[in-house]
């Protein structure tokens, strides 16, 4: 990521240790970007691992909405039958089924893809610096290989526990439950299907979100330069130089976070759809591949049923983004190391 939160020093090292974003005409400077070396990395991996479990907890519903409506039988698209239907039968934890295997498994896959992101990106990004290409290029190149190279760190964890929690979130209420929880799921999954029951959409997975995470990266990076610019010249008028607070700083953030994450909820979402059925669907006793599950989408509803879900992962993606970044620009704060 270009743009990055402060640093904890003194305000007078900040800015000596300022980044300067510059137009043609106007000079921008932001605080300095806080790099893999600069932190605390015990203190960032515990203090993630809780600030992340709480952004996550906000957003469970509308992933519970959206896998739901993904995987109906028969089809209904409708949202608001959707939220009326798991009030009636199954009350306000309905929303949360799956919530324990899924935050159980949040922590080491956030943490790999934050050591993944970090390193990656700082690698890249002083080698793209070597070879001399200019800063705004090197700057998304590493934020897109960063993206990549997290996102299938992830996988490895999170598929299973993918496969879990989606399993919880569509059995509806207890009476009629298949799992009893998190790990008798874990266990019949296993027993039933071995290690590649568990793995069911990795693949499917790593095509949904390694372009997903490389493209929302790179987009987050350039948008971000695009509203500094507007914000420049409009606030001095078309010269001089502008000092944004750490406020304004968090606010474009999460603009372009929003921004990124709502168009890539729409450029995957037929991925998305596929995964999730492939993970959740048990084909009538035959291995749900991605040819059967995009057959069963046509012959459901045509294309369309590809985009079920959209509105809540739209939401879900857009908030999911903003409070991410600024949560992950806050830790990064919280987490830089002392100064000597």
């Amino acid at each position: 990521m270009s743009y990055m939160a402060a640093t904890g020093a003194e305000e007078e090292e900040e800015e000596e240790e300022e980044s300067v974003a510059a137009t043609a005409e106007v000079e921008i400077h932001l605080p300095a970007e806080v790099d893999w070396e600069m932190l605390d990395k015990w203190r960032f991996f515990v203090l993630g691992a809780a600030l992340f479990s709480g952004v996550s907890a906000a957003l469970y519903p509308a992933v519970v909405l959206k896998t739901r409506i993904q995987v109906a039988q028969p089809p209904s698209p409708c949202l608001l039958r959707a939220v009326a239907s798991i009030l009636r039968h199954e009350g306000p934890r309905g929303f949360y089924r799956g919530f324990a295997t899924s935050l159980a498994g949040t922590v080491p896959a956030r943490a790999l893809y934050m050591g993944a992101l970090e390193a990656t990106k700082s690698a890249v990004g002083t080698a793209t610096l070597r070879f001399g290409v200019p800063e705004p290029a090197a700057s998304a190149a590493a934020s897109a290989a960063a993206g990549l190279s997290a996102a299938i760190a992830a996988q490895f964890v999170w598929t299973p526990i993918d496969v879990v929690s989606q399993r919880l979130m569509v059995q509806g209420s207890a009476a009629a439950a298949k799992y009893r929880g998190g790990v008798d799921a874990f266990k019949k999954i296993l027993c039933s299907d071995g290690l590649r029951g568990l793995y069911r959409g990795f693949g499917m997975s790593i095509l949904t979100y390694a372009p997903s995470n490389a493209v929302w990266w790179a987009s987050y990076n350039l948008s971000q330069r695009l509203i500094w610019s507007g914000i420049g010249y409009h606030m001095t008028e078309g010269g001089g130089e502008l000092r944004p607070s750490y406020g304004a700083v968090m606010a474009v953030q999460g603009v372009s976070a929003a921004m990124a994450g709502g168009a890539s909820a729409v450029m995957t979402m037929p991925l998305d759809t596929i995964k999730t059925r492939m993970q959740v669907l048990d084909g009538e006793g035959e291995r749900m591949t991605i040819g059967r599950t995009v057959r069963s989408l046509l012959r459901e509803g045509g294309w369309g049923a590809c985009y079920r879900g959209l509105g809540p992962r739209w939401v879900s993606m857009s908030l999911s983004a903003t409070t991410m970044i600024t949560t992950y620009e806050l830790l990064k704060r919280l987490s830089t190391k002392e100064s000597p």
